[in-house]
């Protein structure tokens, strides 16, 4: 098995063609776009959260860019439009489908018999009633991944900070769940460890990844913000995948340590007024 960072799965959502090319060339595993629409907006609405404008065109130029990292799309929740939606996405060789913002095994079942086996099919875990459903929604055949959303779920619980949720105890039931059906576990993003503009710490985040037993997360849209126009992308790449590593071979003592750091970081956001 090779060191935690060399393997953690990085995606990366954007319908830039040079940007996914330095992606490709970086090292993230999947790029691709978010073709999600459907009620996001109103769930999300004064929230500082990805709102998409990408279309089958940007899927496919995309696409046409990659030569190592798979292509990757989100849909919408399902709807009456989802079958021609996942045809019009393989024809442009998606090879990474993301479902989200489902409540039952049902809606989990229907995407996987209409993928068809066709695709790697990640499932985007973000109601509460998916996670009061889990060991029924992880028990249906073909889903090969899991992936915590904490904006929409910390929505749906009621809670100001979605780290507050990266760092409660439901993070660690749901990891222990997904674990426990042999399926890969994602959560949330991650940004660049050395920056400090944050509000919170990105490598106190870091930290939530080895503890949870996560492999996978989105590349997150700080991970771009405020860097000089001659930055090396694939050095940062390399920066972060080498802290995932060495958080992985910190003390248990350490990582709970900087959990208890992160809730409390997100307690004091929340106590924040607006």
């Amino acid at each position: 098995m090779g060191r935690f960072g060399d393997e953690f799965r990085l995606t990366l959502i954007t319908s830039d063609p040079v940007l996914a090319a330095r992606a490709d060339r970086s090292g993230i595993n999947r790029v691709g776009v978010d073709l999600e629409r459907l009620g996001k907006a109103g769930r999300q609405s004064g929230q500082d959260t990805r709102l998409s404008d990408h279309n089958m065109e940007d899927l496919a130029a995309i696409g046409a860019t990659l030569d190592t990292a798979e292509l990757f799309v989100r849909l919408n929740p399902i709807n009456a439009d989802t079958p021609h939606e996942i045809e019009s996405v393989l024809g442009c060789g998606a090879e990474v489908l993301m479902l989200p913002f489902f409540r039952t095994a049902d809606e989990v079942d229907t995407f996987i018999r209409l993928v068809n086996g066709r695709a790697y099919v990640v499932i985007l875990l973000e109601t509460a009633s998916a996670v009061v459903r889990i060991r029924e929604i992880l028990a249906v055949p073909g889903v090969h991944e899991v992936m915590v959303g904490l904006n929409d779920l910390r929505l749906e619980l009621g809670v100001k900070s979605h780290f507050e949720v990266l760092a409660s105890p439901l993070l660690d039931a749901l990891a222990s769940e997904v674990h426990r059906a042999d399926l890969a576990f994602s959560v949330g993003g991650v940004g660049r460890p050395d920056d400090l503009s944050l509000p919170v710490s990105a490598d106190l985040v870091l930290a939530q990844f080895p503890r949870l037993g996560a492999t996978g997360a989105w590349v997150s849209r700080s991970f771009f913000k405020g860097v000089p126009s001659d930055w090396d992308l694939a050095a940062a790449i390399c920066a972060l995948r080498q802290r995932l590593t060495e958080w992985d071979g910190a003390s248990r003592e350490m990582l709970e340590r900087a959990r208890s750091d992160l809730a409390e970081r997100a307690r004091a956001i929340a106590s924040t007024p607006p």
